[in-house]
C-alpha cells in the first residue's frame, strides 16, 4: 500500500532545503511527486551497474551503499545515502546506471519517476537548480571519499566517516557527546573504508580507548567531537550545509524531534 505522501517526502523535501531555498510553490510540487515504495532486504542490491533507469531512488527508511565490484566479485563501497537522500538523482538525464548499489540495512526506497522529475523541473526552476545542487553535492562527496581511502591513515579514515554521518544525519557536532544510529557492521565498514575487519576492529579500539569515540548497540557515541575532527581532518565545507566550515548547523528543538531513526 502506498505510504502518505505528506510523511514519505518531506525527508527529501527536508534534504533538498538544506542547501537550497524553495518556495511554499516548489514545496508543493517536491510533496505531490508520485512513487512507488518497495522493501528491500539488508544485504540486496536493487540497481546493478549497466541497469537503464526510469525513476529515481529515495531512501526512506534505512541505509543505502553505492559500490564497485572487480571480476573476481571484490566489492568497494564508494558512497552511502542516509533518509532523505536521492541514491540516483542523475539518472535523469543520465539512465544507465554506472555503479551498483545494496541496502546495507533493511530499507525502504520510494521509486520516484524520471517523467515526474522531469516535469518539476521544468515547471519549476528553482527545483531544477535543488536537483542540480545535489548533484554536484553527490560529486563533492565521491571526490572526499576517494582522498579518505587514498591518502589518509586507517584512524584518519574512519574519524572522517564518523563525522560526515552525524553531518549529514543532522546531529550537533558540538559540545556534549552525542550519538547517532550507524547499523552498520564492521565487514561493511571495512568496504567503505579499504581496510581489512580486523584492521577496522583494531582502529575504533584505539579511537575507544582514547576516549574519541564509540561504536556499540547499532549507534556511533561521539565523545569529543572537536578530537574526532581534528583526527579525521574534517572540513564540512564539501557537504554545503547551513553553518559550513568544520562543523555543521545546530538543528533546532523543532528539528530534532523529526530526526531520521533507523529501525
Amino acid at each position: 500500500m502506498t505510504l502518505p505522501v505528506q510523511s514519505s517526502l518531506t525527508p527529501f523535501l527536508r534534504t533538498l532545503e538544506l542547501r537550497s531555498r524553495l518556495t511554499e510553490d516548489e514545496r508543493r510540487a517536491i510533496l505531490a511527486l508520485p512513487f512507488h515504495p518497495i522493501h528491500v532486504a539488508a544485504n540486496q542490491d536493487f540497481i546493478r551497474q549497466g541497469d537503464v533507469a526510469t525513476h529515481s531512488c529515495f531512501v526512506l527508511e534505512g541505509f543505502v551503499g553505492t559500490f564497485g565490484q572487480n571480476k573476481r566479485g571484490d566489492r568497494q563501497i564508494t558512497s552511502v545515502f542516509v533518509k532523505g537522500d536521492m541514491v540516483d538523482l542523475m539518472t535523469v538525464v543520465v539512465p544507465e546506471c554506472v555503479w551498483s548499489a545494496q541496502a546495507l540495512i533493511a530499507t525502504t526506497i520510494l521509486q520516484v519517476p524520471h517523467s515526474a522529475l522531469r516535469q518539476a523541473a521544468a515547471d519549476f526552476p528553482g527545483i531544477a537548480e535543488a536537483f542540480w545542487r545535489e548533484c554536484v553535492i553527490n560529486s563533492a562527496l565521491l571526490n572526499e571519499w576517494v582522498m579518505n581511502v587514498g591518502r589518509r591513515d586507517a584512524r584518519s579514515r574512519l574519524a572522517h566517516l564518523f563525522c560526515e554521518i552525524a553531518c549529514r544525519s543532522g546531529y550537533q557536532p558540538a559540545g556534549a557527546p552525542f550519538t547517532f544510529p550507524f547499523p552498520i557492521t564492521q565487514f561493511q565498514l571495512a568496504d567503505m573504508l579499504g581496510l581489512t575487519p580486523v584492521h577496522v576492529n583494531r582502529t575504533l579500539k584505539g579511537l575507544r580507548d582514547d576516549r574519541v569515540v564509540d561504536l556499540a548497540h547499532r549507534a556511533v557515541q561521539i565523545l569529543n567531537w572537536d578530537r574526532l575532527a581534528q583526527v579525521g581532518e574534517f572540513d564540512a565545507t564539501y557537504l554545503q550545509l547551513r553553518g559550513g566550515g568544520s562543523a555543521c548547523q545546530t538543528p533546532s528543538a523543532a528539528e530534532q524531534t523529526q530526526m531520521w531513526v533507523l529501525q
